[in-house]
């Protein structure tokens, strides 16, 4: 005799066939049998990030280290950093307090956003403290980058850099060629409209590499180019090496930038022509030679040159043009200052060190600009023993991350931090401010601050002296991670006639 709960053959029949013999069970059990699945998969995983996540917190948790969190093991907190950006690090220091612990780009870290304490770290280089910037960095610019290497390399490194980018170099052999690329470069752009941000890229791309090795518009620079935007792009990521990750590429393309920069050299040495540029200078090897770098220096040295001018250069111009528009009052009065430089000069005429010494304003504007957009946001140290920071002990080998943005926006070196005011840099002596860092501090101040600011300076004449502009399409900026505008800045460039009449006069 068979019983209800099997089949002819005596097998048992299955769940979804049981409630009536011979009848499908009703749709909503096997709804309710899936909807059971999901829910117990969504508590599995749920369950397994929450153990993932508090097995990491544990494995970081040692005793003296300051509060905070510690994300994902291997990623950390690094979507988050890079996604919220400054809302992210408010956040954190009004849980734990201006000294608290987390894990981004790749490293343990401690974020510092205590002015003095960010001013003892950068001013006590071998007390404790080394460069730690994170692998992706490292990787991409290379181990023998000034911003990496310390003790006796690093000053090694830092004497050849600061030999091509001095004040009687900038004065002598640079500035000239810096004025003659500016003027040709922004030579046709009235009555056109451009993507500003697209031009100051290229702009501070092409001036370096005219300035580096004699590089001029064609299939080289056009080579560099590309895999400079890469690289750049890489320098700030996970260290995943996958393709099709930021990394990756920039991985990539640093060792293209290698084998264009070894042909280079490789092809001067054989030439052996004089070249009066930076590469001739590093390649020139007799008794008056102060610094004797290898091959593999050299290529560094050129990748770090490039980088943080590049990058410097192009956004902070970006961002002056931005903040002019916004500020006609600033603008008039710039424009003022490089109209009476023009007094006497036709349109092909330069400018040189002296008229450069005179633009005060423009330098306040640079500044100014510097602060406001945050393009530098902080400076990464590591620890080589176990250091001492208000109460706390920061282990040997983790990265304290010198975040100085915050310091930009403080009301007490600058009233009214969020208003664009160039005319403060006039009325205080605001960069000999202890707490001054928009260029670093320390021994590893950038020393390509004043060529930077010469470049800028000479574009910002050109540019405020011969045009009028205005933005079209409202284009979105982000500042966080870098200051960049994802669909680009746009404006409509005209004639500035006031210049013409200058001129004439």
């Amino acid at each position: 005799m068979r019983t209800r709960s099997q089949g002819a053959a005596g097998a048992p029949i299955p769940f979804s066939q049981c409630s009536v013999v011979g009848q499908a069970a009703p749709p909503w059990v096997a709804e309710m049998v899936a909807l059971l699945m999901v829910i117990g998969l969504a508590v599995s995983f749920l369950v397994a990030c929450s153990a993932l996540l508090r097995w990491n917190e544990v494995r970081y948790r040692k005793k003296g280290l300051p509060p905070g969190t510690m994300g994902w093991p291997v990623f950390g907190e690094t979507t988050e950093f890079l996604k919220q950006g400054p809302g992210f690090m408010k956040n954190q220091r009004l849980r734990y307090g201006s000294l608290f612990k987390s894990h981004i780009l790749g490293c343990p870290t401690v974020v510092c956003m205590d002015p003095e304490l960010n001013r003892f770290v950068l001013m006590n280089e071998g007390k404790g403290f080394v460069p730690g910037y994170p692998q992706s960095m490292l990787d991409i610019l290379g181990r023998s980058n000034i911003a990496a290497v310390h003790g006796e390399m690093h000053k090694t490194m830092r004497s050849a850099m600061l030999g091509l980018v001095s004040s009687p170099m900038i004065r002598d052999k640079l500035l000239p060629r810096i004025d003659e690329f500016m003027r040709s470069y922004i030579d046709n752009w009235s009555g056109s409209v451009i993507d500003i941000q697209e031009k100051t890229k290229e702009m501070a791309l092409m001036s370096a590499l005219k300035q580096i090795a004699s590089i001029e518009t064609g299939p080289v620079s056009e080579s560099l180019k590309t895999e400079i935007f890469k690289l750049v792009l890489g320098t700030l990521s996970l260290p995943i090496n996958i393709p099709g990750t930021n990394y990756y590429r920039g991985f990539k393309a640093r060792k293209n930038l290698v084998g264009l920069l070894r042909r280079l050299i490789e092809e001067r040495r054989i030439s052996r022509c004089s070249y009066d540029d930076m590469l001739g200078s590093l390649l020139k090897v007799d008794d008056s030679s102060k610094v004797k770098l290898n091959d593999e220096q050299i290529i560094d040295l050129i990748i770090a040159l490039v980088y943080s001018g590049y990058e410097t250069v192009s956004t902070t111009s970006m961002m002056a043009v931005k903040y002019l528009h916004d500020h006609p009052r600033v603008l008039e009065e710039l424009r003022s200052e490089h109209l009476e430089i023009r007094k006497g000069k036709s349109r092909e005429d330069g400018i040189d060190w002296s008229n450069y010494k005179t633009m005060k304003f423009t330098r306040a504007v640079i500044l100014e600009t510097l602060r406001m957009a945050t393009v530098v946001n902080g400076v990464l140290r590591k620890t080589t023993k176990d250091v001492a920071m208000k109460g706390f002990i920061i282990p040997k080998g983790w990265r304290i991350y010198v975040y100085t943005r915050e310091i930009n926006y403080d009301p007490l070196m600058y009233p009214e931090p969020l208003t664009f005011n160039p005319w403060r840099w006039l009325d205080k002596n605001l960069d000999s401010h202890h707490h001054f860092m928009l260029f670093g501090g320390g021994g590893r101040m950038c020393p390509g601050k004043e060529l930077g600011t010469a470049e800028i300076a000479t574009f910002l004449h050109y540019f405020v002296s011969r045009y009028r502009w205005e933005e079209v399409g409202g284009d979105n900026i982000l500042k966080f991670p870098r200051v960049q505008a994802p669909k680009g800045l746009h404006i409509r460039v005209w004639d500035n006639k006031d210049q013409i009449v200058q001129s004439i006069r």
